[in-house]
């Protein structure tokens, strides 16, 4: 009988020890999208010249062409050095605002995994592209029902294997999901809680200088979360009247919200935070808020995810970009 040599000991699932930044293509990416637009019923997709197609914008009857605008379906994962699959994880949903890309602006210019990574949270990053460098802030597939959801389970499984170890495909499958909208990114992220189907599993949404309309969205889901999930919205003079007009809706609905920093961001906080900035400081409200890097401020008072030790943020770019 043949003896079978000792099997080799399998090496424990340990924290990463460098960070991994990948640009995956998703299935359920925003975009291509050629479905309608359910406010109007029109197609997404209306211009046609030759072989090319687009959209015509609604700002101003401009054709963003479909091939250079609306066809990347690359998504952002970041995962942080220090991050622990074995400890409980939140998953980071950004949405990047108008006129970006996810290399130039949440990468460099937004800094986003970096904050992330300063902020001693065990926690990851997927940011999905939307419209490619456009003044745009359409929600593609996101517009339609359930997709919100499928992109989140896609997610799980595409981060999962950045690890090259099977034994860690299911460890993303319970996280839960903070979802970020900078911005343009109010439009995707309002028919995400609409229509999106993410449910419980949606721990808490953070708006960056980003309520520009969808008010009842916003309100409908604050009142459907109560208690389970966290609601925090920052702004400057250009999102002040939207932001006091969700406000009054909640006050309507006797709902409660506080109107200074909380000292953590627990399920079932509430709270609207006046920068005291003008619009002036939008571009650059990523990194320079009421405080330098916000994000790292906001992620480091999300509780019951701590990892690590904390690291150093990169410094803030201040390259100017459009809304």
């Amino acid at each position: 009988m043949a003896i079978k040599p000792p099997s080799a000991a399998k090496v424990p699932i340990a924290p990463l020890k460098s960070p991994i930044t990948a640009f995956v293509p998703f299935d359920y990416a925003p975009f291509p999208f050629r479905g309608l637009i359910p406010d109007s019923g029109k197609k997404f997709i209306d211009k046609v010249d030759g072989n090319r197609k687009g959209h015509v914008s609604s700002r101003d009857n401009s054709v963003h062409w479909e091939d250079e605008t609306f066809n990347d379906n690359r998504v952002l994962l970041y995962l942080p050095q220090g991050f622990d699959i074995r400890k409980p994880a939140l998953i980071i949903v950004f949405f990047h605002g108008n006129g970006a890309t996810l290399s130039r602006d949440v990468l460099d210019r937004q800094q986003v995994a970096a904050q992330l990574a300063a902020s001693n949270l065990n926690a990851v990053l997927v940011a999905p592209q939307f419209a490619v460098d456009a003044a745009d802030s359409s929600a593609g597939r996101f517009w339609q029902r359930g997709v919100f959801k499928k992109f989140v389970d896609e997610a799980t499984q595409k981060l999962a294997l950045q690890y090259h170890d099977k034994r860690v495909e299911g460890a993303f499958k319970p996280s839960k999901v903070v979802l970020v909208a900078y911005s343009g990114g109010y439009l995707p992220a309002s028919w995400s809680l609409a229509v999106g189907q993410i449910g419980s599993r949606l721990h808490g949404v953070i708006l960056l200088d980003a309520l520009y309309g969808q008010i009842d969205k916003f309100a409908s889901w604050i009142e459907r979360a109560r208690g389970a999930a966290f609601f925090f919205s920052t702004y400057t003079e250009s999102t002040r009247e939207q932001n006091e007009a969700l406000q009054s809706e909640l006050a309507d609905a006797n709902l409660r919200y506080a109107s200074k920093l909380p000292k953590q961001l627990r399920p079932g906080t509430v709270a609207f935070v006046d920068s005291g900035l003008d619009w002036t400081h939008h571009n650059d409200f990523v990194t320079e808020a009421w405080t330098q890097n916000p994000l790292t401020w906001l992620f480091s008072r999300i509780p019951g995810y701590p990892n690590g030790k904390r690291a150093a943020a990169k410094s803030a770019k201040s390259r100017p970009a459009p809304r």
